[in-house]
This record gives structure tokens, sequence and C-alpha cells, in this order.
């Protein structure tokens, strides 16, 4: 009675397997559609509010007068944008990397040194976020205000331990990424490095 017994957790075991896999692509995939969420809204809006400002700007200037706080909101958007773009480049796999490399190594391989590095860079973009977090609060204890619009500067330098905090997220999704599919991923939302595109018509 005990041998079947054993046989039984045996056959439990093995079937738990695929069950722990599907349930950590799944959170995986959720957290990506947060993320993703986030970063496609703060680009999206900041580049939408920085081209009307800009052009807002040129047309007060030439006609009336320029807009005094432009300049400091155009520094936050364009803030906002790049440590933003830093986690939405790793998501696309657009980061600058030895490709070449990866490429002529065997699927197995290629897989081991994409999560050995991911492993790294996760842990760098972490030291960049807990380096950038003590910058904050450092900038917090000064109380520096901006000239234009009186605020303090270190609203400007919130979205840079975020931005690096994303893409450690992002890096840790490739991670999860590589265990939980057969084939080796450059990024959580791309395979390949390079993909076909539609360019005039075609499919290159």
């Amino acid at each position: 009675m005990s041998v079947p017994a054993a046989e039984g957790n045996i056959m439990k075991t093995d079937s738990d397997s695929p069950v722990k896999i599907g349930r950590l692509r799944r959170v995986n995939n959720t957290i990506g559609k947060v993320v993703n969420a986030v970063e496609v809204s703060i680009l999206v809006t900041c580049v939408a509010a920085l081209a009307v400002l800009l052009i807002t700007n040129v047309l007060a200037r030439t006609f009336f007068q320029s807009i005094y706080f432009a300049e400091e909101i155009s520094k936050f958007l364009v803030m906002l944008i790049t440590f933003t773009g830093v986690s939405y480049g790793v998501r696309k796999a657009r980061h600058i990397r030895m490709g070449a490399f990866l490429d002529a190594m065997p699927p197995l391989m290629e897989k081991i040194f994409i999560i050995i590095i991911s492993v790294i860079s996760a842990l760098v973009m972490a030291i960049m976020a807990w380096a950038s977090w003590e910058y904050l609060f450092n900038a917090m204890d000064k109380s520096h205000m901006t000239p234009a619009l009186r605020i303090p500067k270190w609203t400007f330098y919130v979205i840079i331990p975020i931005g690096f905090g994303l893409a450690c997220i992002q890096y840790i999704r490739t991670i999860i990424k590589n265990i939980t599919e057969d084939d080796p991923w450059q990024s959580p939302d791309q395979q390949s490095e390079y993909e076909d595109e539609d360019i005039g018509g075609m499919q290159i």
C-alpha cells in the first residue's frame, strides 16, 4: 500500500511543475501589462505635452512674449521621457548590445547568456535606483526652488529612481520569460533581435 502512495506523490510532484510555470507566466504577463500601461501613458502624455508647449512658446515668442516657465517644464518633460524610455527600451530590446555573439550561439547557450546578462543588468538598475533615491532625498533636504515656477527642484528628480526601478522590473521579467519559455527571448516582448517589418507594403 505504501508503494502506490509514493508513486502518487511522485506523479503529483511532476504535475505541479507545469502548473507552477503557468502561474509564473501569468504573473509575469500581469506585471508586464501594468508596467507597460504606465510606460506608454507617461511617454505619450509627455511627448504630446512637450510638442504642444514648444509650439505654443514659439508662437508666443513670435507674436507676443515667451512663456516664462516653458524652459523648466520642457526640462521636466525631457527627464520624464528619458528615464521612462530606459524601461521601454529594455522591454523592446532596443538597448545597445553585442547581438551578433548571441545569434551565433545555440539556443540553449543563448538563453543562458541572456539570463546572466539580465541578472547583472537588473542588479545594476537596482543599484542605480537606490543611489537615485538617496540623491532625491538629498535634494529634498536642500529645499532648492526652481527660478521660474518656484517649485522644489526635487520634483524633477522623482522620475529617476522610478525609471531605473521599472527597468529593473523589465530585466526580471526577461529572466522569468526565458525560464518559462522554451525559446530564448531578448526581452519580455521580443523573442528575436531582428523582427520582420512592413516597409512600403512589403515584408522584410
